[in-house]
């Protein structure tokens, strides 16, 4: 049996309201008064209720936890009625707060599994992947609903909270991956900046991501799981003086994700808030106060709530390219070229693009694609202005390899991410080489669009590009290598391309 917690009865008593970000409605409370419970040293509630089309982004049950409780434990489940074909059917997240309270910003942040889990436990010295682990203290905490998806028919929902009685443990002080590894000195340095292990919805631990990490060739990766830091204080083992650990968050949203790069260890962001609260613009700048770099995610994915909303503002880099090279990919390719025609039409700053795997299971290819930074040594800090600046490309794997220049008459010389400084009508000589694309094809697009297409490379897939220009031409010119085309003059799938090189005085 359980008790009901009708979402009616929770409007009556506790309304609508917004906490300075999306909706969000609390229900009745959850009470825990039994001494008989304690003496057995365990004690559950259960609680049910229906959640209709139109609900809050986020739903609190608050569940008043007594003195004396070692773990908190909570299982849940909900039904999946048939849809009408096209109609979402219903998605249930769910995450934990504890009695420090769920304002926006965190601070009872005790851990979130989206969809990924149907229970998880917290206590002072573990926690279920995802979750913090951490004392149960007196209180009233708050189990967190998130509604992603509710079918005509509404959401049916149970929720069981188990509170384990006794002596807590110790947390562990958590131990960090170092900022810095070996590295070769001023290098191409090969990464993956979003990755899901199962701290997160992903399948795999850290320290497999990790293996794999190495066996793509890969100098760096970037711990991003959603809507919690947990992985955090799990990846120091899986580092090492050959592979650097940064530190993020996916912020999933329901407007769009955005990956936090290479923030400070222990930082969370939250994500609870849609682009009409106007409430992004402070979590960016809590991601740059903590040292990290805000990158929008596939800003064109179709999953819902997966379409970027909030604009670019706020961007220092955004991932155009996601996973397999898909057609959300090649719009996201297009729509950030007509940001670079802008950047140079209204003279003001570029943002760079990256690419990421967004791997989360078998078979998802750690590394596929990854970014390609010329950094000043393999650390966070290295890495991160490297990517800044836009001194990167994106490759579908580590055989693939470039070298893409820009050169004046007069011995000017500039690489991805530089500006070639010589007079608009001066002769530029542009050149790429190429190693590890058999057969594809090279495309030089500029603000006039493609302006050459090379033949396809040999079998060996190594080859050289030289193409003249002017900078009155060509404001800027970029690399594309394209696999053949499936069809027509749909240009096939992307095995790599550059971050603009510019050309002339700003």
């Amino acid at each position: 049996m359980c008790e009901d917690h009708p979402f009616e009865a929770g409007i009556g008593r506790r309304a609508v309201f917004v906490t300075g970000a999306a909706a969000a409605l609390t229900l009745g409370t959850v009470s825990f008064a039994s001494a008989a419970g304690r003496d057995r040293g365990r004690e559950t509630r259960t609680v049910c209720g229906t959640l209709p089309p139109g609900s809050p982004d986020f739903v609190y049950v608050p569940v008043e936890v007594p003195a004396g409780v070692r773990e908190i434990r909570v299982a849940y489940s909900y039904d999946r009625p048939a849809v009408p074909a096209g109609t979402p059917g219903n998605a249930l997240d769910i995450g934990l707060f504890d009695e420090r309270g769920t304002e926006l910003g965190g601070r009872g942040f005790r851990g979130w599994s989206g969809g990924a889990r149907t229970e998880f436990f917290v206590r002072a010295d573990e926690a279920t992947p995802g979750y913090l682990p951490g004392p149960v203290r007196e209180g009233t905490w708050h189990i967190a609903l998130g509604p992603y998806t509710v079918a005509p028919q509404g959401l049916s929902y149970e929720i069981a909270v188990t509170l384990e009685y006794g002596e807590p443990g110790r947390t562990p002080r958590p131990v960090y991956p170092p900022e810095r590894a070996r590295g070769r000195g001023r290098a191409w340095y090969r990464g993956d900046c979003h990755l899901h292990s199962w701290h997160s919805d992903g399948r795999r631990t850290p320290a497999e991501i990790a293996a794999l990490a190495r066996a793509a060739g890969l100098d760096f990766i970037n711990s991003s799981e959603h809507n919690t830091h947990s992985a955090h204080a799990h990846w120091a083992e899986a580092a090492g003086d050959d592979l650097l650990v940064m530190l993020g968050e996916e912020v999933t949203t329901r407007n769009g994700h955005v990956v936090a790069l290479g923030t400070d260890p222990g930082t969370f962001v939250d994500w609870r808030y849609r682009a009409r609260d106007n409430r992004f613009g402070r979590f960016a700048r809590q991601i740059r106060r903590a040292g990290g770099l805000v990158v929008p995610a596939h800003p064109h994915a179709t999953c819902i709530g997966c379409n970027w909303k909030f604009g670019f503002g706020e961007a220092d880099a955004v991932e155009v390219w996601n996973g397999p090279y898909t057609p959300d990919d090649e719009v996201a390719l297009a729509d950030w070229d007509g940001m670079l025609v802008a950047s140079v039409r209204e003279g003001r700053a570029w943002i760079p693009a990256m690419g990421s795997s967004d791997a989360h299971r078998d078979p998802d290819v750690v590394g596929r694609p990854q970014t390609v930074v010329l950094a000043d040594d393999l650390s966070r800090r290295a890495i991160q202005e490297g990517i800044r600046a836009g001194r990167s490309y994106v490759a579908e794997s580590a055989q693939v390899s470039l070298s893409f220049t820009a050169s004046g008459g007069r011995g000017e010389h500039a690489g991805i991410g530089e500006r070639l400084r010589v007079d608009r009508d001066a002769p530029v000589t542009v050149r790429l080489e190429v190693t590890g694309a058999p057969r594809c094809t090279v495309r030089l697009v500029t603000d006039q669009g493609v302006l050459f297409t090379g033949a396809p490379l040999p079998v060996s897939g190594s080859g050289t590009v030289e193409w003249r220009t002017t900078a009155s031409y060509a404001a800027y010119v970029r690399a594309e290598l394209r696999h053949e085309a499936a069809a027509g003059p749909v240009p096939g799938a992307l095995a790599a391309f550059t971050n603009p090189i510019f050309l002339g005085e700003r």
